[in-house]
């Protein structure tokens, strides 16, 4: 096969290639066998399998993060972002972080039935939940599925703080049970915007929502009473960077109390896979995006150290970083997310327990 051929075939996806994980000592191409020739490939389709997941609560210990619990309903991300640290994760599947990452996915639909279980459990601890730190809850196939809006409401029933993190419209939908949340001061939500150009916009994250509608989206949920945050991630140098504060000012516009940023980070797998796509959008400027990059982390294209990780170092972080805290300090954005109750919280009854008398 062509590579203009497989480029075809690929058309719509975010990925250019779909190199075989890190775990494979044996690497796979597609070559013509001669039969049909001229005959084009049908494009690459979406394709989803079940997994049955024996616990759905996933506990970190990184000082890096404002949670140390986390949900995801689904694996691998139809929004196709070429950027998505996420991307190695599949890697642990046996399938590519490349192409495999955007059409190859897993829907976990029994997560709110381990999920309330979970919460049942004596030994279970209340503390804010995160959904959307690896792949999106609400990418398309949750249309479908409806996983991540039933454990929403298993979180609703329980009284149980949740922060959410997505690109998605599909949230609009579950506005009821948000705004109901919110009242009860048990959710907060972060609206990734990369960039504002519609146009890079669809180049690095294909299919996901365009930058008007994601603001859109910020004022929809803020209109429901819902506490939304505008995240400018990631910031790519010389690409996405000297939008940082126009994206600040339009989400703020449309109701964000808070903002956050953070630089592109390349792990793993992830590095080929946008210097490929930068040679082939950017070419003009590859060698510039990577090199203050690799100044970022010590001349590695990424450097996973804690601290270092997010926003990297040297005077090109420090310069985005003061620009984003002199941003925020005139737009009147906070910084820290809006606190959530955990006071409320009261486990579920599991279908056939005794309940309580009082």
């Amino acid at each position: 096969m062509t590579r203009q051929t497989y480029a075809m075939r690929a058309l719509g996806r975010g990925a250019a290639s779909n190199a075989v994980s890190r775990f494979d000592r044996l690497s796979r191409t597609e070559e013509d066998d001669g039969w049909d020739a001229g005959e084009p490939l049908p494009p690459l389709r979406t394709e989803v399998s079940v997994e049955v997941p024996r616990s759905i609560i996933t506990y970190n210990k990184s000082p890096d993060l404002p949670f140390d619990r986390s949900i995801n309903v689904y694996r691998g991300c139809e929004h196709g972002c070429v950027y998505c640290f996420a991307r190695p994760s599949h890697a642990y599947l046996g399938l590519s972080p490349g192409l495999d990452f955007e059409t190859r996915l897993i829907a976990r639909p029994d997560a709110p039935q381990v999920l309330q279980r979970e919460l049942a459990a004596k030994r279970y601890k209340v503390a804010p939940i995160a959904m959307g730190t690896n792949t999106d809850p609400y990418q398309p196939i949750e249309r479908e599925h409806g996983i991540t809006r039933a454990c929403l409401q298993v979180l609703s029933d329980a009284d149980h703080p949740v922060a959410i993190v997505t690109k998605g419209t599909l949230i609009e939908r579950d506005i009821d049970i948000l705004s109901d949340m919110a009242r009860r001061g048990l959710v907060r939500v972060g609206i990734s915007v990369t960039t504002l150009d519609a146009a890079l916009s669809r180049l690095m994250e294909p299919r996901v929502p365009g930058p008007k509608r994601r603001i859109e989206i910020i004022r929809r949920l803020a209109q429901a009473g819902i506490p939304v945050r505008v995240m400018a991630s990631p910031m790519i140098p010389a690409l996405t960077d000297p939008e940082l504060e126009s994206i600040l000012a339009a989400g703020k516009d449309a109701g964000a109390r808070s903002a956050s940023w953070i630089m592109l980070r390349l792990p793993r797998e992830v590095s080929p896979l946008v210097q490929e796509w930068l040679a082939q959008h950017y070419p003009d400027r590859a060698g510039r995006i990577m090199a203050r990059l690799r100044e970022m982390h010590g001349g590695a294209d990424y450097d996973a150290a804690w601290g270092r990780r997010m926003r990297g170092t040297g005077p090109y972080a420090e310069m985005v970083a003061q620009r984003f805290n002199v941003a925020v300090k005139r737009l009147g954005l906070k910084t820290a997310g809006t606190p959530m109750r955990c006071d409320l919280f009261r486990p579920p009854v599991l279908p056939g327990a005794q309940m309580s008398l009082f």
